[in-house]
């Protein structure tokens, strides 16, 4: 796992370590990469943007923002620019996005072949349409009735994760006492004295 996470790092990694500085912090944002971040709807979503070239620019700025005249100005043209001007541009594409509904702007992008995501909340994941049409929930019973719970991540053609009940709190004492080599009579002296519940 930390080969992999040491790979995703690529540009931080290598920024860091070509320079000596740690990169800038973009949150969402990508440090190098300009638009690459969440942008605000009028429904009051987000949805991420990410142009990988000035190709994509060029379709971006005139499918999308209807601003064609952002293709030709030097402080947006390059990602070079677009990076050393990233409030502005940000600025200029939230100035669009914020007057769209996610779906209509997600839409827009599909069209023109943009990169682009919905962000979610916690609730947007749980109702996510990916997770239902893959099967990913079971029924796991609690003490305080039964609850869906996700699969993990790993799956087998031939077997399915155990998706066990959730005990109740003490439920398992004695089994585990017993496990532990402690005698009936120890696990009622350790009741007596409340050590156990």
């Amino acid at each position: 796992m930390l080969d992999a996470i040491a790979e995703w790092m690529g540009h931080s990694l290598y920024y860091t370590k070509g320079t000596g500085r740690l990169p800038k912090r973009s949150a969402l944002g990508h440090p190098s990469v300009v638009p690459y971040t969440g942008y605000p709807t009028a429904d009051g979503k987000q949805v991420l943007i990410s142009i990988q070239n000035d190709r994509e620019w060029v379709r971006f700025v005139t499918d999308v923002l209807e601003r064609v005249e952002l293709a030709r100005d030097p402080d947006y043209a390059t990602n070079i620019a677009r990076t050393r001007n990233r409030a502005a541009v940000d600025a200029a594409i939230a100035q669009k996005t914020s007057k769209l509904d996610a779906k209509d702007l997600v839409a827009k992008l599909d069209a023109a072949a943009i990169g682009n995501a919905r962000l979610n909340d916690v609730h947007g994941l749980i109702e996510h349409p990916q997770l239902a049409a893959r099967d990913r929930w079971r029924p796991v019973r609690t003490p305080v009735g039964t609850f869906d719970a996700i699969l993990p991540p790993f799956t087998y053609a031939d077997a399915e994760a155990t998706m066990g009940a959730v005990p109740a709190l003490g439920e398992h004492t004695d089994a585990v006492l017993v496990g532990l080599g402690r005698t009936a009579d120890e696990i009622a002296g350790l009741r007596t004295d409340r050590t156990v519940g």
